[in-house]
């Protein structure tokens, strides 16, 4: 999740631990990653994406069947401040998508880890979940 026009700045107000559950892998990029148990993986944007974003008024989700690759958009986010690609946080094909967030795409502000997913994929490589960042490691790039 970046953005030339999007500001850099550092979360306010709870303990930022408190911002990025353990249970989660994380990219540099702002997504984040949870393995399923249906053995795929659910990803969207982090809690810092979304703040930085501001109010997110449109998203524009991959569609069932695409594949997706790691570190490559694969959709997009529009906010009241910026246009910004989503990128795929891992390598596989799109199972399932969370069309509630095109028609609600508010729910990436107010539940970013939860209601506010954006799709689900079936890994090339599952190893490769292991790769990504922890929630210490994506904190510590963030300066925090």
């Amino acid at each position: 999740m970046t953005a030339t026009s999007r500001p850099v700045h550092q979360t306010k107000g709870p303990a930022l631990s408190e911002n990025y559950p353990e249970d989660l892998r994380y990219t540099a990029e702002h997504e984040w990653v949870r393995e399923t148990e249906a053995g795929t993986v659910r990803f969207g944007i982090t809690h810092y994406a979304q703040d930085s974003l501001g109010d997110i008024v449109f998203v524009t989700l991959p569609a069932v069947g695409d594949r997706i690759t790691a570190g490559q958009p694969c959709g997009e986010v529009e906010s009241t401040k910026s246009v910004s690609d989503i990128y795929a946080p891992v390598t596989g094909t799109v199972t399932a998508r969370n069309d509630a967030v095109e028609t609600s795409p508010e729910t990436l502000n107010t539940d970013p880890y939860g209601a506010g997913w954006i799709a689900e994929v079936e890994l090339d490589d599952p190893a490769a979940v292991g790769g990504l960042l922890d929630a210490a490691g994506y904190q510590a790039g963030l300066g925090a």
